[in-house]
C-alpha cells in the first residue's frame, strides 16, 4: 500500500500557450523540492522533462510529461503539457487525468491563442482553474493591466491570493494577510474578495460571515478546494519560475487549497444510454490519458487515471465487452523520462503500466463491468498530406511507424484511400505533421514524398429516377444472366445510414437469394462514385423489378446488373458533387482583421462571428470549403507576418458551385465496367 492515501493526492495539468513557461515551472518545482539537483533549462536543452530529440531540437514541448513531487505531506501528480496550438492532442487527454487546470500566461505575452483555447476546454470539462502569471521580471510589463484583461476575458471570478512585491522579487500572501505591501493592487481587497467568494459555497459558513465580518485562514482554505472545484473562484498566482519567486508559494497553494480527487470533478460511468457514478470502492477502474513509447527499447507505456478502488500488477486488467483481460505486470510511476515501480495504483493516483495493448480513451477495470468513461472530445485534423516512400519497399515500415505516432497522438489521424490509393496522414497544423514526418527520419530512417491529397469530395443525387440493367453473357455451357430495375430517391443531407435499402420484389421475379449480391453492387458502387470517383451518400435505393434464368443466373451476375442499373438510374437523378465545408476560427492582430477577412471572402468564405479580445488580438469566425484553405497557413503567416494562428473543424457538406464541379468531374478517369 502506498503511504498516502486519495486525500493526499492532488492532479494538476499545467496548460497554456507556447513560450509561458510550463515547463520551466515544472523544472522549478523539482529543484525547489529537492527532487532534482540542478534546474534543467529548456533554452540549452538540460530540461528533465523534454528530452526527446525532436523537443531539444525545437526547445518546445511536443508531448505532455508527468512528474510528481511531495509537498506538505500531499503527493502532487502535475502533467506539463504542449502549448502549440499544433499539439492540442495531448494537452486536452491530459485534462481527463486532472481535478486542476493550472493556466498559465507569459507575463510579457499576454493572453494568446492556447490561453483562451485551453481555459475554455478546462472550463467545458468542468475542472477547477487557476492562472499563474509567470516570467514577471520581463521589462516593460504593467501586470495590474494583464490581471484586468484577464478579468475582462475570464470573468471576476479570477481574484489573486498573491501579489508581487519588493519590486517583484518576492510576493506576498492575500489569503494568510489582511494587510501589507504590494507592488501593485490591494492586499486587503484581494483578502476580503477571496473570502467572500468562499463563505458562497456553504450557507452556514456565509451565514458566520455576515454576523462575524470574518473568518479564519483555517475556514477558508478548508473550503476553497471546493469554491475551486464549483469555480466560485479562480485563483490567480505570480511567479519568475528562473527566478525562483513565487515557486513555493504556489506549491504551497496547490497542496493546501487545489482540490483532491475526493472533492473535484467527479467522472461518471456511461452504461447504454445512462450516467452513473463511480462507486468509490470496490473494483478498480481507470482510463488511458497518454500512451508514450520509449525509442529505444520500442517499450510501449500506458498512463493510467484511477477513479476506484486499487489495482495491483496480478490483477486482471479487462476493458468493457472483453471477456479476456491481461496481467498488468508492473506498476510505474514517471518521472519525466524516468520511472520507477510501485506496489499499487490507488484512486485518484496516476501510474503507468508497460506493454499492453491499450490507446487513448480506454476505460480499464479489474473486473467484468459494464460501461466507460466518456473521453475528451479532441478536434477534427484537417490539415493533410498524401505520403509516397521514396525507397521501393519502403510501404509497410511507413505504415507501421504512422501507427504507432496515432497511437501517441489522438490528433494524429492516417487512412489509405481507397480511390486513390494514398496513404493520407492528417493532423492539427502544418507544424505538427512536419515533426510526425521528422520523427519518422529520425526514429525510423524513413523519408517520404508529400503532396496535398484529394479533397474528400463526395457525390449525391437531387431527384428521383429510375435504372435497369440487363447482364448476359454466354461464353460456351453455363452462361451469365441477371436483370434488375430500381428506383433511387435522394435522402436529407447527412442521413445515417447514407444509403436506405428497399427490397421491393413481388412474385418472384428476382430470387431472394440474389438480394445480396445485387446489394454488394450497389454499395461497391457507393463508393466508387458514378461521376467523379467519390464515395455516393443519403441516397434511397428500391429493387423494383427484374428477371433471372434458373441455369445462368448467379450471384456474379446480378452483383454486376446491380451495380450498373444503379449507376444508370443515379446520371438520370441529377448528381452533384458535394464539398467539405469547415468552420474555421482565426485568431489575429486586430489590424489584421480587414485583410483576413477580405482573404476569406477570396475563398468563399462565409463570416460568422467576430469578437476582439483583450491584447490588441481579435478572432475571427467564418464558415469556407476546405478545398480553398489548402495552403492557409503559409497564407496567413504572410498576412500578419507569422502573429496568427487557426484551427478548423469540419462542418457539413454542400454541392460544388457548377464551373469548379465541372472541372473535377472532368478530371475523373473512370473504370470501364463490365457490360459498359
Amino acid at each position: 500500500m502506498p503511504s498516502y492515501t486519495t486525500n493526499d493526492i492532488r492532479n494538476v495539468a499545467l496548460v497554456g500557450h507556447s513560450g509561458a513557461g510550463k515547463t520551466t515551472l515544472c523544472e522549478a518545482f523539482l529543484h525547489s523540492t529537492g527532487v532534482t539537483t540542478r534546474m534543467g533549462n529548456v533554452a540549452d536543452k538540460t530540461s528533465h522533462l523534454d528530452v526527446d530529440e525532436e523537443e531539444k531540437e525545437r526547445g518546445c514541448s511536443i508531448d505532455s510529461h508527468v512528474l510528481n513531487i511531495s509537498f506538505d505531506g500531499k503527493v502532487l501528480n502535475l502533467i506539463d503539457t504542449p502549448g502549440s496550438p499544433d499539439f492540442l492532442g495531448p494537452a486536452i487527454a491530459s485534462l481527463a487525468a486532472v481535478e486542476t487546470a493550472m493556466v498559465v500566461v507569459n507575463a510579457a505575452a499576454g493572453i494568446q491563442v492556447n490561453t483562451r483555447r485551453m481555459r475554455e476546454q478546462a472550463k467545458s470539462n468542468g475542472l477547477a482553474r487557476i492562472f499563474v502569471i509567470n516570467r514577471i521580471d520581463s521589462e516593460n510589463v504593467d501586470l495590474k493591466d494583464l490581471l484586468s484583461n484577464l478579468r475582462t476575458a475570464f470573468g471576476s471570478e479570477l481574484t489573486p491570493v498573491n501579489l508581487p512585491a519588493g519590486g517583484r522579487k518576492s510576493v506576498i500572501d492575500c489569503l494568510a494577510n489582511e494587510s501589507g505591501d504590494a507592488d501593485f493592487g490591494s492586499v486587503a481587497e484581494c483578502h476580503t474578495s477571496i473570502v467572500e467568494r468562499v463563505a458562497e459555497v456553504d450557507d452556514a459558513l456565509m451565514n458566520k460571515y455576515f454576523e462575524a465580518g470574518s473568518l479564519s485562514v483555517d475556514e477558508v482554505k478548508a473550503h476553497l478546494p471546493k469554491a475551486m472545484a464549483e469555480g466560485k473562484i479562480v485563483p490567480v498566482l505570480f511567479t519568475n519560475a528562473r527566478g525562483n519567486v513565487g515557486i513555493k508559494e504556489l506549491l504551497g497553494f496547490i497542496a493546501a487549497c487545489c482540490p483532491s480527487p475526493a472533492v473535484g470533478k467527479q467522472r461518471m460511468l456511461i452504461v447504454g444510454n445512462e450516467e452513473k457514478p463511480i462507486p468509490s470502492g470496490g473494483a478498480f477502474c481507470g482510463q488511458v490519458f497518454k500512451i508514450a513509447i520509449d525509442p529505444k527499447s520500442n517499450i510501449k507505456y500506458a498512463f493510467i487515471r484511477g477513479f476506484s478502488g486499487h489495482l495491483k500488477g496480478d490483477a486482471n486488467l479487462t476493458m468493457p465487452g472483453e471477456k479476456k483481460g491481461v496481467r498488468p505486470g508492473h506498476l510505474l510511476k514517471f518521472q519525466g523520462h524516468d520511472h520507477k515501480e510501485i506496489d499499487e495504483g490507488i484512486a485518484g493516483d496516476i501510474f503507468a503500466v508497460a506493454k499492453l495493448d491499450l490507446h487513448i480513451g480506454n476505460t480499464v477495470f479489474d473486473a467484468m463491468t459494464e460501461g466507460k468513461v466518456a473521453a475528451p472530445k479532441f478536434p477534427n485534423p484537417m490539415f493533410a498530406l498524401a505520403l509516397e516512400p521514396k525507397a521501393r519497399g519502403d510501404e509497410t515500415k511507413i505504415g507501421e511507424a504512422v501507427r504507432r505516432f496515432t497511437d501517441c497522438d489522438p490528433c494524429f489521424k492516417a487512412h489509405h484511400d481507397p480511390q486513390t490509393h494514398e496513404l493520407v496522414i492528417s493532423g492539427v497544423g502544418d507544424l505538427h505533421l512536419r515533426v510526425i514526418l521528422s520523427k519518422m527520419h529520425r526514429q525510423f530512417k524513413l523519408d517520404v514524398n508529400t503532396k496535398p491529397p484529394k479533397i474528400p469530395y463526395r457525390e449525391t443525387i437531387t431527384a428521383a429516377a429510375e435504372g435497369h440493367h440487363r447482364h448476359k453473357k454466354q461464353t460456351g455451357g453455363a452462361g451469365q444472366f441477371g436483370e434488375v430495375f430500381l428506383k433511387v430517391e435522394p435522402l436529407p443531407r447527412d442521413s445515417e445510414p447514407s444509403l436506405e435499402w428497399s427490397w421491393d420484389i413481388f412474385g418472384g421475379s428476382i430470387p431472394g437469394q440474389f438480394e445480396p449480391a445485387i446489394k454488394k453492387g450497389v454499395m461497391e458502387l457507393m463508393q466508387q462514385g458514378a461521376i467523379a470517383g467519390f464515395p455516393l451518400q443519403d441516397v434511397k435505393v428500391m429493387i423494383t423489378d427484374g428477371k433471372h434464368h434458373p441455369v445462368d443466373s448467379k450471384e456474379v451476375a446480378f452483383k454486376t446488373a446491380g451495380k450498373l442499373a444503379f449507376k444508370d438510374a443515379i446520371l438520370k437523378a441529377k448528381p452533384v458533387l458535394l464539398e467539405p465545408i469547415v468552420d474555421i476560427e482565426v485568431t489575429c492582430p486586430s489590424e489584421n482583421v480587414g485583410d483576413i477577412t477580405g482573404d476569406l471572402a477570396q475563398r468563399r468564405g462565409r463570416p460568422s462571428g467576430q469578437d476582439m479580445l483583450p491584447g490588441n488580438l481579435a478572432v475571427i469566425k467564418a464558415q469556407v470549403p476546405l478545398a480553398k484553405v489548402a495552403d492557409y497557413h503559409s497564407r496567413l503567416s504572410s498576412i500578419t507576418g507569422g502573429k496568427g494562428s487557426y484551427s478548423m473543424e469540419l462542418s457539413h457538406y454542400e454541392p460544388v458551385p457548377s464551373n469548379e464541379a465541372q472541372a473535377v468531374i472532368a478530371a475523373y478517369k473512370p473504370h470501364k465496367e463490365e457490360d459498359e
